[in-house]
């Protein structure tokens, strides 16, 4: 009982102190934090342009900083030391007070802009570089998304830099943030065309594929076409191929942003995803509900483009604004992110993304990705259950031998790189894999080695 007390001590004595170079860091992100508080007090009565070096450098000095000297002198391993007693990653406090701020900044943005002028206004020198035009909300949005994606990327490469795995899926995410759903965009903008993300499609872009989205892009030429080609390749061909090959995971944990975010800057919280068994059934009934939503809402827009808005009058257009309220901007944005240290770091991917939805069907029914287990190295530590982000029992799994072929998985591997014992395999095989993993774990001795035992 005294050891165990002292060990407790000293985990929470570690987690305490803090050595030189740490206290550096946090005063260079105090000082990023409150050139940023100015910014948004002054509304723009300070030059943008110093605000935003002034905010942005601090940020990312102190946040390269902090990383290198938390890591710098450990060996290759993830250590989790201390995650249940620290306020903010164990729903204390400062968790309550970080998602309140989180969720009242996202609250702003989709719906009081106006409450974030001096924000916006510290982005338009950047805005106009990337641009070619002041910032908006939206701009301000993206480039705190991908900054946060960047930086706590980094950060999540040095604490998993053991695993290969982790440390390619970590730049690949951070790959598309930057490209596809932060400079293209702009890019795009900048040479007087619509800013195009394609990172995302249908259904988890709900606009996509709709009568008016069709249209818009229609008047656009070559470039319109290319985008209606990449809007119906991408679910109906490429999407069911490339989870055949390799499950949810190529999407889910390698290219969308929301994952991106949740594997980066949610990483500390994954540990706070609920495993209840009510949990998975309310899973279950949310996810497929907005898949379904989307799939009737498109629908009914087609329909009601066909009979020229005839047959379902302002109903169509009334489900479309509600979805868009309640799926689009309030779940996926306010809650999907506000809820990180509440909920976990993948609250809108397991409840309410649809693409989630029809990729973790497809995986679930016609896919080769599966996690296979080996029963017999498994020693039931729990730190697979505890650490999957998606609320799955990978334990439960493993202690029975059994193949984790679930829809919710998204293929992250942390369940894998956190098992002592080798136990979980990341694999893409047969479907008949169940019968080819059995044979692998058979061991066939001859009479001639009988003999000799």
């Amino acid at each position: 009982m005294n050891l165990s007390n002292s060990s407790l001590s000293i985990t929470h004595s570690e987690n305490s102190n803090l050595n030189t170079l740490q206290k550096i860091a946090l005063t260079f992100i105090a000082i990023g934090t409150l050139g940023l508080i100015i910014a948004w007090a002054s509304a723009g009565s300070f030059s943008p342009r110093s605000m935003f070096l002034l905010s942005f450098s601090g940020m990312t000095i102190g946040s390269l900083l902090f990383t290198y000297s938390l890591y710098k002198n450990k060996i290759p391993g993830i250590k989790n030391n201390g995650v249940f007693f620290k306020g903010i990653t164990s729903r204390g406090a400062i968790a309550w007070i970080l998602g309140i701020v989180i969720t009242g900044f996202y609250i702003c943005l989709y719906w009081f802009p106006n409450l974030l002028e001096g924000l916006i206004r510290m982005h338009d020198p950047l805005s106009h570089v990337l641009r070619g035009k002041a910032a908006d909300q939206w701009f301000v949005y993206g480039t705190f998304y991908t900054v946060a994606v960047l930086l706590m990327g980094i950060k999540f490469i040095f604490k998993y830099r053991h695993n290969r795995y982790q440390i390619i899926r970590t730049i690949s995410v951070m790959f598309f943030q930057l490209s596809f759903a932060y400079l293209i965009p702009a890019f795009l903008i900048a040479m007087n065309q619509p800013e195009e993300y394609f990172s995302y499609f249908w259904p988890l872009d709900s606009y996509a594929l709709r009568p008016e989205w069709i249209s818009s892009k229609s008047s656009l030429g070559t470039f319109g076409t290319i985008v209606i080609a990449i809007g119906l390749l991408m679910p109906f061909v490429v999407t069911p191929i490339m989870t055949y090959l390799y499950g949810k995971r190529w999407y889910c944990s390698w290219v969308c942003g929301c994952g991106g975010l949740a594997e980066t800057a949610g990483d500390p919280f994954r540990q706070l995803s609920d495993k209840s068994l009510t949990a998975w059934k309310i899973e279950r009934w949310m996810i497929h509900s907005v898949l379904v939503a989307v799939v009737l809402l498109t629908g009914l827009l087609w329909f009601n483009h066909i009979y020229e808005n005839t047959i379902l009058g302002e109903f169509t257009q009334t489900f479309k604004k509600w979805y868009g309220f309640g799926i689009a901007m309030a779940f996926s944005g306010v809650i999907g992110v506000g809820f990180y240290p509440i909920m976990g770091s993948r609250v809108w991917c397991r409840f309410g993304c649809p693409m989630a939805a029809i990729l973790g069907l497809q995986q679930k029914y016609f896919s080769r990705f599966r996690i296979t287990t080996n029963g017999g190295q498994c020693i039931s530590c729990g730190n697979c259950s505890t650490y999957c982000e998606m609320g799955i029992d990978v334990r439960s799994y493993a202690q029975k031998g059994q193949d984790i072929v679930r829809a919710s998985c998204v293929g992250c591997g942390v369940c894998s790189a956190v098992c002592p014992r080798g136990v979980l395999r990341l694999e893409n095989g047969s479907k008949d894999i169940s019968e080819r993993t059995t044979q692998l774990r058979t061991i066939h001795i001859s009479e001639d080695e009988v003999k000799i035992l």
